[in-house]
């Protein structure tokens, strides 16, 4: 059953950590899972925070540690002794290790990591902590079975109950040689189910997935996403078994990923959060507002351009914003689906038969929306033939530019590294409103002849 986090469940605990009832809070936390106690502990201040936090036995605060929100992680661990915070790294995975000791202020780091009981583990740590944080080496973790392919089934059956012990969850038997280079997987089922005197190399499955140490972590994601994978093994250069990745990791990936576009596609050019200053707030938001204060300043300057045949065709005016707006929704939907496509690599074909594509889909829209607006313009507003005709004209020309600007801006972003994401936002939608009234006023010119 799903623990709900009411107002009431958190006064009555602010009570108890008030009367320091230490074996009462912990008696209504028993049952309660690490990420629900996190989400408690979120919702609370610094103090009760911190001292609810100090009575879990660490096995469960280490993994409360990681759920919890970056601010308050942040003052829970400046509270925390460099042998405290040990403690707490001891029981995690290394990936996870690391994650926390990031966060750390560099005079920390080194005396939280000689505080480590573990030397192995220590090792490990000091290890990953020289990956990019955005590359396979930053996200895998050092625990993982692995089984030579010169043993019997015997032997390795015996080593993996070793191994096992310092591995929280199995997800694959990784097959390796004397250099320690990857060479397949072992089933579960050939393993239990094979003679003991079997070889390795004789029942282990050749055809493994795997990435290297460098691949980014976004294209680590998106194998994982293509070929269901729960895990997947990292080699180096060489070939050799570094690390392994697994799905709970790449969920994260894929939520700042989808996170960063969004805030992108919004126009906020940084990863910020709702709590960050003022400052960091407008750092992020002032660029874009900048760009589309210039982009409407020139939309206006077209607009003023042909002042004279707005006061001779006043009815022109009133349609200026649903051009610029059609063309600025037609725009971000042809880039979302772009950008979607790119993201998840499933875009196919040339940008020729794609903009083709955009173009037909564009006109069929665009031709059934026109006949909806020339019955609205010339029979309910009783607008003249001809300026109706060159609003419709208007709607169908600059809904088809605006799609193949929309389907053509993210695919050259992308092709020169830039993230197509930004062709979602006030770029597009900025950029088609210009050219939808210079569109516009065009034909208008050309129909209406002034």
């Amino acid at each position: 059953m799903e623990f709900k986090l009411s107002k009431e469940y958190i006064h009555e605990i602010e009570k108890l950590i008030a009367d320091k009832s230490e074996k009462q809070l912990l008696k209504m936390l028993a049952d309660v899972h690490f990420a629900d106690i996190a989400e408690l502990i979120n919702e609370l201040d610094a103090d009760d925070a911190g001292y609810l936090f100090s009575i879990i036995e660490t096995e469960t605060s280490s993994e409360i540690l990681l759920e919890l929100d970056e601010e308050v992680r942040e003052k829970i661990l400046t509270n925390l002794s460099a042998k405290e915070i040990a403690e707490e790294l001891d029981e995690m995975d290394t990936d996870d290790a690391v994650d926390i000791i990031a966060e750390l202020p560099q005079e920390i780091k080194e005396e939280v990591i000689s505080e480590l009981e573990d030397v192995e583990h220590a090792k490990d740590i000091v290890e990953l902590l020289r990956y990019d944080e955005d590359t396979a080496g930053g996200l895998m973790a050092k625990e993982y079975i692995q089984a030579n392919e010169n043993w019997n089934v015997l032997t390795c059956i015996q080593e993996i109950r070793k191994q096992a012990e310092n591995v929280s969850r199995v997800h694959s038997i990784y097959v390796v040689d004397d250099e320690e280079r990857l060479k397949g997987r072992l089933s579960l089922k050939d393993l239990i189910t094979s003679s003991t005197t079997t070889q390795i190399k004789d029942i282990y499955i050749p055809k493994v997935d795997s990435v290297k140490i460098d691949t980014s972590d976004v294209e680590v994601a998106r194998i994982m996403q293509k070929y269901d994978l729960e895990a997947i093994p990292v080699i180096d250069e060489m070939g050799r078994l570094v690390g392994r990745i697994t799905i709970d990791d790449i969920v994260d990936v894929i939520k700042e990923e989808a996170d960063r576009d969004y805030q992108l596609a919004a126009g906020i050019s940084k990863d910020v959060e709702a709590d960050d200053s003022i400052w960091e707030l407008t750092k992020a938001r002032l660029p874009w507002l900048l760009l589309a204060l210039i982009g409407s300043f020139v939309a206006v300057n077209v607009s003023q351009s042909f002042s004279e045949a707005m006061e001779k065709y006043a009815t022109l005016f009133f349609f200026t914003p649903l051009v610029a707006a059609m063309a600025g929704n037609v725009g971000v939907q042809s880039s979302a689906i772009i950008v979607q496509g790119l993201a998840n690599n499933t875009l196919m074909g040339s940008i020729g038969r794609r903009l083709l594509k955009e173009m037909l889909l564009s006109l069929f829209n665009s031709a059934f929306l026109a006949v909806v607006l020339l019955l609205a313009t010339h029979f309910i507003m009783g607008t003249s033939y001809e300026i109706s005709t060159t609003i419709v004209l208007a709607l169908v020309t600059v809904m088809i530019l605006s799609s193949l600007i929309g389907t053509f801006v993210p695919i050259m972003l992308n092709k020169y590294g830039i993230d197509p994401a930004i062709a979602t936002g006030p770029f597009i939608t900025t950029s088609n409103d210009i050219f939808g009234l210079l569109i516009y006023f065009t034909i208008a010119k050309m129909i209406l002849r002034f």
